[in-house]
């Protein structure tokens, strides 16, 4: 019997439905599905700014989600060095990566080590992006409450 090992990579910051449907779909294509949680450090790299939510508390959240099987601190850029680490057979992406430099680059990378690449729909209403700025925007209103 073949064991598809699948892992799908994210920030996972201000977790909401987009982040649960890809690990759905993800869960759906997959015998075992690891979630990579992407470190602080590599979310500054990444995304130019910290998450909102510190990492030990995204870890807890993913990993408390029903499909994913286990979770795993991404600390590197380089997903075919995490690869090395997991040894997972597919790994997925939100298409905002299909037809970029990235995803191209992801995509050879991964052909080399036998890897698919599953792109799934972006979930364009809700993203940590939007939540963000949302939430920027109310600290910055005269009389809300700063932060501790």
């Amino acid at each position: 019997m073949v064991h598809r090992v699948g892992y799908a990579p994210g920030v996972y910051d201000l977790f909401h439905i987009g982040h649960l449907n890809i690990l759905r779909h993800a869960r759906s294509q997959c015998d075992y599905l690891v979630a990579g949680v992407v470190s602080d450090e590599m979310a500054v790299l990444a995304k130019g700014h910290r998450p909102v939510i510190p990492l030990p508390e995204r870890l807890e959240i993913v990993r408390s989600v029903r499909y994913v099987d286990a979770a795993f601190v991404e600390t590197v850029p380089d997903k075919v060095e995490t690869w090395q680490q997991v040894r997972f057979d597919v790994i997925f992406k939100g298409d905002d990566w299909r037809d970029t430099e990235k995803g191209k680059r992801l995509e050879r990378d991964f052909a080399e080590v036998g890897v698919e690449v599953v792109y799934f729909p972006y979930t364009v209403h809700t993203s940590s992006t939007q939540l963000r700025r949302a939430l920027d925007s109310l600290v910055s209103l005269p009389g809300a409450l700063s932060a501790p």
